[in-house]
């Protein structure tokens, strides 16, 4: 007869530790880097470069300096890393690039206490710290260009979402925008952020995502969804002030925050439940700045809002305890 050893839990162990779920991350947005890679360049690389090693090293100076164990090797400050490149112009100075990824680090994850205590996506502080910081830096779009492009000079232009509304506020009316084929932001051929300007390669990076069951699916849908509802209707009420539903969810930032920001599980809803209200709230708050708001772009600023409702709604549907009556 065997021995049975009787042990405290966990008793099923399982592979998909930390380190294997951002490695997923990372492999899903690898293809929305390349194609910002392709469109934009070595600028584009050298962002990404020096946004991921700045967060890593980072990351291991605070923990050292705090006399905490270093975790660098669990890949969540490199994932950090490569998230706020793809929040970022491509043509970002490099010191642009380590203020938002000390941000990120120190302000957005280590004063809570490291992975899994953030309230807020920490790219996204970064990013939004950076944009009120540095309006300029961060609004100069470089235009897409030849594949490597070693030239110094770079053309720069407005992005779908601000030609829409600097034609609004000039005219009043967005038939004075410039036209836009929609398969140019569907495949990545407009100016940006150098990680959200292709809808598709987001589109199949979030899928991939769903597949490994990363993510699951109630936020990116119910996200878009909302998004999608609520410009449909103000188009078919005045098409001449408003956009079609389809151009608001290629364009921007969506597809970038619908799959890889909205959905991190720290910062998220628990409850199924919890997730199609925070993804409804994402929505409806993204409209509102992208119609009404001083930016073009509301994206960042709706997840962030959201994530600070997070424990609110965790607790407005908490599950009963199983038996209750």
């Amino acid at each position: 007869m065997k021995d049975i050893f009787v042990s405290s839990s966990p008793h099923i162990h399982s592979p998909e530790d930390t380190p294997w779920i951002m490695r997923q991350v990372v492999y899903a947005l690898i293809p929305g880097a390349l194609i910002g890679v392709y469109f934009f360049g070595i600028p584009a690389i050298t962002v990404i470069a020096v946004s991921v090693v700045s967060c890593v090293i980072i990351e291991a100076l605070w923990q050292k300096l705090t006399k905490k164990d270093i975790t660098v090797t669990d890949g969540s400050a490199a994932l950090t890393g490569l998230l706020l490149a793809m929040n970022l112009p491509s043509g970002s100075p490099w010191w642009l690039v380590v203020l938002g990824s000390l941000v990120a680090i120190v302000i957005g994850k280590q004063v809570y206490g490291g992975l899994g205590n953030n309230p807020f996506n920490p790219a996204l502080v970064a990013r939004v710290f950076l944009l009120i910081s540095f309006p300029v830096h961060m609004t100069t779009w470089p235009q897409p260009r030849s594949f490597f492009s070693l030239s110094a000079d770079t053309v720069t232009g407005a992005t779908p979402l601000g030609a829409l509304k600097t034609a609004i506020f000039e005219h009043g009316t967005i038939t004075a925008a410039p036209h836009l084929n929609l398969m140019d932001p569907f495949l990545g051929n407009v100016g940006g952020s150098l990680g959200e300007i292709s809808a598709l390669a987001l589109i199949l990076g979030g899928i991939y995502l769903i597949i490994r069951k990363i993510i699951n699916w109630h936020i990116p849908i119910f996200y878009i969804g909302t998004v999608a509802l609520i410009t449909g209707i103000f188009w078919l009420m005045d098409p001449n002030t408003f956009a079609d539903p389809a151009f608001h969810l290629i364009s921007g930032g969506l597809m970038l925050g619908a799959f890889f920001m909205a959905t991190d599980m720290v910062t998220s809803p628990i409850t199924n439940k919890g997730k199609i209200i925070f993804a409804i709230g994402c929505g409806v708050i993204t409209v509102v700045i992208r119609f009404w708001g001083g930016y073009p772009e509301g994206v960042s600023f709706a997840i962030l809002i959201m994530n600070a409702l997070v424990p609110l709604i965790n607790k407005a549907t908490k599950p009963g305890k199983f038996g209750a009556v």
